[in-house]
């Protein structure tokens, strides 16, 4: 005795639907899989930017310490000092160092964005620090990273000078 076979086309019709649930899934995975690309390069690029901010940051300390530095092989007498290192009186040891800090790679260094480098003196007198008057030195520098043009970065010392 034969049993009936079922027809021919009802054995397929379950795995066509199957096949189109695959094809849903690969594209599922495809889409997770891309979004995971997409985050991995913003993450890359984030770190480029924030790789980018460190630089300056160090490149605004070395140059202020190397004023610091400037100041202390100079006479240090705080008139002396202000004479020549204050950003308002633009002395000589002021102009020399702007020179350097304007080669030196900061973006956006420039009297018209408000980021030129300012030097001011505080005067200590004798006898709050020491024997001697001294003066308290504060170098700001300012830069405004690229594509940046409303946000103003600075760095800051405060040395004192005797």
């Amino acid at each position: 005795m034969r049993t009936a076979r079922p027809p021919f086309p009802a054995r397929h019709a379950a795995s066509s639907v199957q096949g189109g649930v695959m094809l849903l899934e690969a594209m599922v995975a495809i889409l997770i899989f891309s979004l995971g690309v997409l985050s991995v390069i913003q993450l890359q690029a984030v770190s480029i930017r924030q790789a980018s901010s460190a630089e300056y940051r160090s490149m605004a300390s070395m140059l202020a310490n190397d004023l610091v530095s400037r100041m202390w092989a100079s006479n240090r007498a705080p008139d002396a000092l202000q004479a020549s290192f204050s950003s308002t009186s633009s002395g000589s040891g002021y102009t020399q160092w702007l020179a350097t800090v304007r080669r030196s790679g900061l973006p956006n260094i420039s009297n018209d964005q408000g980021t030129l480098p300012t030097v001011t003196f505080t005067s200590v007198p004798a006898g709050v620090v020491g024997g001697t008057a001294s003066s308290q030195a504060t170098v700001t520098i300012y830069w405004k990273e690229q594509g940046d043009t409303t946000r103003k970065r600075s760095y800051q010392v405060v040395a004192q000078i005797k």
